[in-house]
């Protein structure tokens, strides 16, 4: 690997880490009261998910920007431009979600981060086969997050009557 490697792979967790430093006293935990699903993972687990799933997307992106030769060529304008259009609205689902306790608006922006993702499956593709690849668990977590972020949008809409696990529905 060489030295833009690293640079490459942390750049991913730069969103978080400024997000966490400059917010970490005002975050509110307001999802906290809503009834989760049994299968709702723990938070050090979704760290961790978050972590690997960042670090093996600037991988992805480095081998993209090897593969073209590296340096600022416009060959890279469209394969590094939807990565960067995607990675900036992750940053802002994160804010959506934890700062602005908005859940619905998390969810379009996760729904539009999908869309981001699998079109630079599709670029990538035939660029390097293993960043493409290298994609496919993000395209699994985003699922498992918009479906997560799904049930707590409909809870925060009804908090009183969710619902799960009866289906019954008081709103």
């Amino acid at each position: 690997m060489q030295p833009q490697g690293p640079i490459f792979v942390g750049l991913p967790h730069l969103g978080p880490v400024l997000f966490w430093l400059f917010t970490r006293y005002s975050v509110t935990d307001w999802y906290t009261g809503l009834k989760t699903l049994s299968w709702y993972p723990p938070y050090k687990t979704v760290l961790l998910v978050w972590t690997m799933v960042y670090s093996l997307m600037g991988y992805a992106s480095y081998l993209v920007w090897k593969d073209l030769g590296g340096g600022f060529q416009w060959r890279l304008a469209l394969p590094l431009g939807l990565y960067t259009v995607q990675l900036s609205i992750s940053w802002v689902v994160l804010m959506l979600f934890l700062e602005a306790a908005n859940p619905g608006l998390a969810l379009l922006h996760l729904l539009l981060l999908y869309g981001l993702v699998v079109s630079m499956v599709l670029v990538w593709h035939p660029i390097n086969k293993l960043a493409a690849l290298l994609l496919l668990p993000y395209l699994a977590w985003l699922t498992v997050t918009a479906v997560l972020t799904y049930r707590l949008w409909r809870a925060s809409l009804c908090p009183t009557a969710q619902p799960w696990p009866t289906g019954k529905n008081g709103c």
